[in-house]
């Protein structure tokens, strides 16, 4: 197995390191086709032309100075525009990352196909190997020496893990012309799935859910003996391959919406907004099925299964979200903080994000059904605070780049609102509870260690208390580790889920 281990590293490493080296590969040589195939919008094309006549033909060997100078003369061009106050042309939409990507040119980027299968087959086989010598080792409850690693303990291999991870949000989210190579190395797939180029959020796609599968796989060998585990693991696999990413690409193959049939609102936001309101209805029959499936899912489904199941059956079998965290977050689970004082924090800031997503969906419905009369341009301010705020940078930059920070379920504790509203209904109208059996407590901490919600399990177990909990999304990780069988995942009836005063001391007394 050590030998395995070994070409597993090595396999590995190399596919990384050809990876990011792909970034650096490319010239980038602006023409007029390229022009024209990045900026679709005729009269964008027109005033646009002239302005980077200079920099046409030219042949670049720098990405950094070729976006410069992009941005630059589109820039100058509307600062012009807005200095004659000749508003209606300024250019709002940015064609940087477009005329970029339609500008690479090169040996490996015009062999993108060659190098898609060579770099993506060393890291997923290499990653295999690493995964299959773990079969050797006891399922379930071995998680020896983990505060001895740097990587799952805030040392020095997982601050650099978070900061490669936060800037490759901000890159993402923010400046994508800056990652051209690696959204062309993948559009091979893209054009095979849905017939069009790939964009940033494709890369971004096929990049989560080869992680989902990869660690998924991990967390299957990991968990092996326990078919909880299992099944939940396979579930967030499929969902996230099937549902998130080749569904709605076979739809934009189709000439329909992109739609991810298991994003529900709150957590899918933009629902409600105007632009994917007229898309859906306009898109026919699967357009308005698409609308009313959302509507009920929220509505209907969501707090239905959640009373049945508790809020495991979105937040540990389905959501994405959740999906990663699960599987690529597992070796940070232990990093939750488990204290009062982030439990308080927790409520108040998820609970706060509900109500901002329900107020601006509420003003985002008012603005549609009057023509945007009656409160005018909030809705888009609202969804500009939003989409910036929670959409971006809380849900992506701090919610999975503080993964080895924080933990891997730091958005899901401090800023889902799917999460806080199936939550409410888990807490207070659910037949889902974690039920202990106190005597057979020996306090080893197992359980509380690896609650990736920052749960104290083991305060429960020691009293005897049944966990009812609304951030708990029921992985069972604390019924896999524990070496007793204290607790167990039950659904039963309402009545009686919350029991109190089960201590020792309070029998004794009596």
């Amino acid at each position: 197995m050590k030998t395995v281990k070994n070409t597993g590293y090595i396999l590995f490493i190399a596919g990384l390191t050809l990876f990011f080296a792909y970034l650096t590969t490319g010239k980038y040589l602006l023409t007029d086709k390229a022009l024209k195939t990045a900026i679709s919008n005729p009269d964008d094309y027109a005033r646009i032309k002239p302005q980077l006549e200079n920099i046409t033909g030219k042949l670049y060997q720098s990405r950094f100075s070729f976006v410069n100078d992009v941005r630059s003369g589109i820039s100058a061009l509307n600062d012009s525009y807005k200095l004659k106050g000749e508003w209606d042309k300024v250019i709002w939409t940015d064609y940087t990352f477009a005329i970029t990507k339609d500008s690479a040119t090169g040996y490996f980027i015009k062999h993108n196909t060659a190098a898609f299968f060579v770099i993506f087959l060393l890291i997923v086989t290499g990653a295999f190997l690493l995964i299959i010598t773990g079969i050797r080792k006891s399922p379930s409850a071995i998680n020896n020496h983990i505060f001895r690693k740097g990587l799952m303990s805030r040392g020095l291999a997982g601050i650099i893990l978070a900061v490669v991870l936060i800037g490759f949000y901000i890159v993402l989210y923010w400046y994508p012309e800056y990652i051209v190579n690696w959204v062309i190395l993948v559009e091979p797939l893209s054009l095979a799935i849905s017939g069009h180029p790939a964009s940033q959020w494709f890369l971004y796609g096929f990049l989560y859910t080869i992680a989902v599968l990869v660690m998924g796989a991990r967390m299957m060998i990991k968990h092996r003996h326990n078919r909880y585990q299992l099944f939940r693991s396979f579930s967030v696999m499929f969902f996230q391959l099937a549902f998130a990413f080749l569904i709605p690409e076979i739809l934009v193959s189709l000439n329909k919406p992109w739609y991810d049939f298991k994003n529900v609102w709150p957590l899918d936001y933009d629902f409600f907004y105007s632009w994917n309101l007229d898309q859906l209805i306009n898109s026919g029959t699967l357009g308005l099925f698409m609308l009313v499936w959302g509507i009920i899912l929220f509505a209907v489904i969501a707090p239905l299964l959640t009373y049945f199941f508790g809020k495991r059956w979105y937040c540990s079998w389905v959501c994405g979200c959740g999906g990663l965290a699960e599987t690529a977050g597992d070796p940070f689970r232990q990093l939750s903080s488990k204290t009062l004082r982030s439990w308080k924090i927790e409520r108040r800031m998820i609970h706060s994000v509900l109500v901002f997503v329900v107020v601006m969906t509420t003003v985002t419905l008012i603005n549609y059904f009057s023509d945007f009369r009656l409160l005018g341009d909030a809705t888009n301010k609202l969804h500009r605070w939003y989409g910036f705020l929670i959409g971006s940078v809380f849900s992506g930059v701090v919610g999975t780049g503080f993964y080895p920070l924080l933990g891997n379920r730091t958005w899901c504790r401090l800023g889902c609102p799917m999460a806080a509203y199936i939550g409410i209904i888990q807490r207070f109208k659910s037949r889902f509870r974690i039920t202990t059996n106190g005597g057979q407590c020996i306090s080893c901490g197992n359980c509380s260690t690896y609650c990736e919600m920052g749960i104290d399990v083991r305060s429960y177990a020691q009293n005897g208390k049944n966990i009812v909990r609304a951030s708990c999304v029921g992985c069972g990780i604390c019924a896999a580790v524990c070496p007793r069988g204290v607790l167990k995942l039950e659904t039963l009836q309402v009545k009686g889920r919350i029991n109190e005063s089960a201590k020792l001391s309070d029998i004794v007394k009596k």
